[in-house]
């Protein structure tokens, strides 16, 4: 989908994702001390938000303004700037500034253009900084349920790391996870759907 579909996709609903951060976002950042994040591909910002309410200084990128704009309301009076860029070829804070966390959640894309985004993402870390990446794992097109159907905009976590091939980082976590969908208040059986997870620290 390009940036103008998600557009259109953002004013159909009130909201397409969940109001409440990623679980894994939650788990892998919240012991961190905040700092300046940045939350790339950040839909409708919800991850970005709860960094931000966790005194998190938070910069919010994506391609599509309607998703911004309903972060900026959901966000309203929290620290957090709101970015109208594609996260395939943004090139950072313009005042050059580093950020402390980067998360990346969920953005399916070719391997090309995953490869540009996992670069521009863990480029604009400090030294010290953590990248988190999240997305639906390559596997999920047979044992799970929900992602995209189409295995060109799935990956492993094996993928991302070598995405950042010639980069310095040491490797936090790196692997495939289970995340249950439904059940409880849902109509639909508790099912699972699985993601990879990447969790490194630059080095260099």
């Amino acid at each position: 989908m390009d940036a103008e579909e998600w557009n259109s996709r953002y004013r159909a609903s009130e909201l397409v994702w969940s109001a409440g951060p990623n679980q894994f976002v939650e788990a892998e950042l919240s012991e961190l001390t905040p700092g300046r994040a940045l939350d790339l591909a950040a839909g409708e910002g919800r991850n970005a938000i709860w960094l931000a309410q966790r005194g998190w200084q938070v910069t919010a990128v994506d391609f599509a303004q309607a998703g911004l704009d309903k972060g900026a309301v959901l966000g309203e009076g929290l620290d957090i700037d709101w970015v109208c860029a594609d996260a395939t070829t943004w090139r950072g804070d313009p005042a050059g500034q580093a950020y402390d966390a980067c998360v990346v959640a969920y953005l399916q894309l070719p391997a090309a253009e995953r490869r540009a985004a996992a670069r521009n993402g863990f480029s604009s870390l400090r030294v010290g900084g953590t990248l988190v990446w999240v997305a639906h794992d390559l596997t999920n097109l047979t044992e799970g349920v929900g992602g995209p159907p189409d295995a060109s905009r799935l990956m492993t976590a094996e993928d991302v790391l070598a995405d950042l091939g010639g980069e310095t980082f040491e490797v936090v976590r790196a692997g495939r996870v289970a995340r249950e969908v439904g059940g409880a208040d849902d109509a639909q059986p508790a099912r699972t759907a699985w993601d990879c997870l990447v969790r490194v620290v630059r080095r260099g």
